[in-house]
């Protein structure tokens, strides 16, 4: 027997869709995942619960179409950031730019689902795979791309996983004071230890003078 193909949603329905998914990402971003509820984003996409259901029956199907939507998005703001301006360094500009990125609804949005998944299995199992796709291709290749810079040789990699993980925990941590000084020393340290990692000659202090 034939399968047939699902039906075409119409533009209002794409629509639709897409709001509930923009307004997904926003609570997960601002609420936090368990308080943002089929019934919360529904409410905020301005639809009564039966519309919602039409879109997504389910609490998996809303949260696997949201993660989807988020990783688009979070693609997106990497396209727009990776050329840097003339003259200014490619790995500084990456860090200053993933640094930015990592304060963005979308960025946001993934922390917040990848700190829940911690404790919740069906949002585990439906992060995976976005999770998997980030660290072997999309994180490497935009990386490499914002720092315009070729090879994934061990001494390159170890220096963007470093300056990657350094800024999602940093980004993710809570100074209680001199927020701001704090950050731009802590940001000054990652761009002298990456740029020690990606020279193949002299070493230098890694305590900016």
């Amino acid at each position: 027997m034939q399968k047939l193909a699902p039906p075409r949603q119409s533009r209002k329905s794409q629509r639709t869709r897409a709001r509930i998914l923009d307004e997904a990402m926003r609570l997960f971003a601002e609420v936090g995942y368990a308080a943002a509820t089929n019934a919360v984003i529904a409410e905020a996409s301005g639809l009564t619960r039966g519309a919602m259901l039409y879109h997504f029956a389910t609490r998996e199907a809303l949260v696997e179409a949201a993660i989807a939507h988020i990783e688009s998005a979070r693609g997106a703001l990497f396209e727009a950031a990776a050329q840097p301006a003339p003259g200014v360094d490619a790995a500084e500009h990456a860090i200053d730019a993933y640094w930015d990125l990592l304060h963005t609804r979308p960025f946001l949005a993934f922390a917040e689902l990848e700190g829940a998944a911690r404790t919740d299995p069906m949002l585990r199992e439906r992060l995976a795979a976005a999770q998997s796709s980030f660290d072997r291709a999309q994180v490497g290749d935009r990386f490499i791309a914002l720092a315009a810079q070729a090879g994934d040789d061990p001494r390159f990699q170890a220096s963007r996983d470093l300056a990657r993980f350094l800024l999602e925990g940093l980004s993710r941590g809570a100074l209680t004071y001199d927020r701001e000084a704090r950050t731009e020393r802590l940001l000054k340290v990652v761009k002298r230890a990456v740029r020690m990692l990606n020279r193949k000659g002299a070493v230098q202090e890694l305590w900016p003078e």
